[in-house]
């Protein structure tokens, strides 16, 4: 017996010793995780090797539902190495840095209306394209009338904090003059209406419903003989079927009415009356998956990609049944959109190449 409690103090000790050996490594094996994903992912340009064309880019697919897998609405378009973007939801600024699209390069941001789950992501949006950007002029921000009020608010929100980042990093690295938005308002009661126009890229705005919501647009981004069409918030309707003829790529919102229905019988049966109504509400001012396949089908574009998903989808298996009987109404591909999608339009081309940002 004399001789085991040797040995288990030898155990003990080398049980310690290789817990010990396991911190070590741990923490090493942690440090050089760390290094090497810093090398890979600070101050990338996921677009860098995008061809000249358009490139298009779900940053955020979601809604105002709570949806895990999607940010708020965001659609980039870059035309060339000149980067747009389309609406603002919450979470979708800091989903353009995670997906590594280059803040230094974007140009101007477009509102297809004042929802609050289309603006709320702002505020970030304008202080990156500042302080990690490295702008000196405002972010030149373009909606109907009203753009003029939200961007007003975004910069008394944030004049404050704009004081504080100068005073810390020094007015040569982050430049005053740089921050806040500068709104270009443009009119909706004349059709389409081409709201940007520079170095190739054409912008055109059209008015859509989404009613009791007024103004509301969609956008087309035509560039080198590519375009893509953004829908906005909106119902079926003529105009933007006409706004998208022949386009490339349509970008549309999709509601699927059966499950928001689900959604708001089952809200009544929990007793939640007010909420019930609500979703109910939110059924009339919105495109059906299939509804969007004909206007798809209607105008000739080449791919379909759904966006402002309602509700949320969080898994794969569900999405069947939210595009059930699209494929009847378009012919043509048809895309459930994801955060970190993108497509390439290769100008003098008539492909459509479709690849992942994360």
């Amino acid at each position: 017996m004399r001789f085991l409690k040797p040995a288990l103090v030898i155990l003990a000790l080398l049980l310690i010793a290789g817990a010990a050996a396991r911190t070590v490594f741990s923490t090493q094996i942690g440090e050089a995780v760390f290094k090497a994903a810093v090398k890979k992912s600070v101050g990338r340009n996921a677009l860098a090797d995008a061809p000249d064309g358009l490139t298009v880019v779900l940053v955020g697919t979601g809604s105002p539902l709570p949806d895990p897998s999607r940010a708020g609405p965001m659609t980039v378009v870059a035309a060339g190495d000149r980067v747009f973007i389309i609406d603002a939801g919450a979470g979708s600024g800091r989903r353009f840095g995670e997906f590594g699209l280059p803040w230094g390069k974007v140009e101007a941001a477009f509102l297809t209306h004042f929802h609050s789950d289309h603006i709320d992501g702002l505020g970030e949006v304008m202080l990156q394209h500042w302080a990690a950007g490295g702008a000196d002029t405002p972010l030149a921000l373009y909606g109907p009338e009203g753009v003029q009020r939200v961007a007003a608010g975004f910069n008394e929100a944030y004049a404050l904090d704009a004081t504080y980042r100068v005073a810390h990093h020094g007015p040569d690295y982050i430049y005053p003059s740089g921050h806040g938005l500068e709104a270009f308002p443009f009119p909706t009661d004349s059709g389409a209406v081409r709201v940007y126009e520079r170095d190739g890229l054409t912008v055109t705005a059209v008015s859509v419903d989404h009613s009791p919501i007024e103004p509301a647009v969609g956008y087309r981004f035509d560039y080198k003989g590519r375009s893509v069409t953004v829908s906005g918030d909106t119902v079926k309707m003529q105009a933007l079927i006409d706004l998208a003829r022949d386009t490339d790529v349509l970008v549309h919102e999709a509601l699927n009415p059966e499950m928001v229905g689900e959604i708001r019988d089952q809200l009544k049966e929990v007793g939640q009356p007010r909420l019930a109504k609500i979703m109910n509400d939110i059924l009339n001012y919105h495109t059906t998956p299939v509804e969007a396949a004909e206007a798809a089908s209607e105008a000739g574009a080449g791919l379909l990609v759904y966006t402002h998903i309602v509700p949320a989808q969080p898994s794969r298996i569900l999405y069947p049944a939210f595009m059930k009987g699209a494929k009847k109404a378009f012919d043509g591909p048809i895309v459930m959109g994801e955060d970190g999608v993108a497509f390439e339009l290769p100008a003098g081309s008539d492909k459509i190449i479709r690849k992942r940002l994360d």
